[in-house]
């Protein structure tokens, strides 16, 4: 199998129309490779998903996974070309070491789902250590962000075919944004990014997908006050964004918007 190690391919395609018309046409299509993630020697995950940003992504998917608590706690992170796809070799502080070792201890299967290694049903329901605070932005900002959203997808422009997740001020300015074939994998790179090159000032966060529990889990280890899906929520993500606090809006259009959790009756 030959993979490419650029986030696109320009590929010959086949093209059918309702008339009866056949042809060819040039297209660039999304790169979607496998990423193995290697921890202090242990092989913890194979993410599919798009070959770019690899140190953000890698630092946000340990963020999420609960490996580390902050992009200190990377000593170093090493990402190279392999003949099948890519390996990041992940180096981590004395502090957090135990956490990889009783991870993969434990662990029973891998899932690309941002749940990775976990052994039981109860280990789901992870600790969150901080209460998200209220969000700033107003209704009409995010309409204004929603309008804008497409000057933020350069990826998904050229092959309509990724997820974006963007990290926005209370006054709509995008501060961070990441774009990848996988939903999780987008929102990994978008809260390593924040978490690498810290931003203050950032409010919400819009992706561009439905809105599932982990979706919600990666937004609040990402400190932000308000999670926006263009898509429908999940029960279990008004779940989790109720018990923790989370404000969550979602099949956000530029004409609607669904609010499915506003504990600071921001939007009410």
């Amino acid at each position: 199998m030959s993979v490419s190690h650029a986030p696109a391919r320009l590929l010959t395609l086949g093209r059918l129309t309702s008339d009866g018309g056949r042809g060819e046409i040039e297209r660039m299509v999304a790169v979607e490779c496998p990423v193995a993630i290697e921890v202090d020697g242990f092989g913890y995950a194979v993410m599919m998903m798009t070959p770019e940003r690899l140190e953000d992504f890698a630092t946000g998917f340990l963020l999420t996974e609960r490996l580390i608590d902050g992009a200190d706690d990377i000593l170093d992170i090493e990402p190279f070309a392999a003949e099948a796809g890519w390996i990041v070799r992940i180096a981590l502080a004395e502090r957090v070491r135990g956490r990889i070792r009783d991870r993969v201890r434990h662990r029973t299967s891998d899932t690309s789902c941002g749940l990775c290694g976990l052994s039981g049903l109860e280990q789901i329901a992870r600790p969150v250590a901080n209460r998200p605070p209220a969000p700033r932005a107003s209704v009409e900002t995010l309409f204004a962000v929603l309008g804008d959203l497409r000057a933020h997808q350069p990826l998904n422009a050229r092959t309509g075919a990724v997820h974006a997740a963007i990290a926005c001020t209370p006054l709509g300015e995008v501060l961070a944004s990441a774009e990848d074939v996988g939903r999780h994998n987008a929102l990994d790179k978008l809260v390593g990014a924040l978490a690498r090159q810290p931003h203050p000032g950032a409010d919400f966060i819009l992706v561009t997908s439905r809105i599932s529990y982990e979706m919600v889990d990666k937004a609040l280890i990402a400190g932000v006050g308000l999670l926006v899906g263009i898509s429908a929520p999940t029960s279990l993500a008004i779940d989790h964004a109720r018990t923790h606090g989370l404000t969550l809006i979602a099949l956000a259009r530029p004409d609607a918007m669904l609010v499915a959790h506003d504990p600071h009756g921001r939007f009410a």
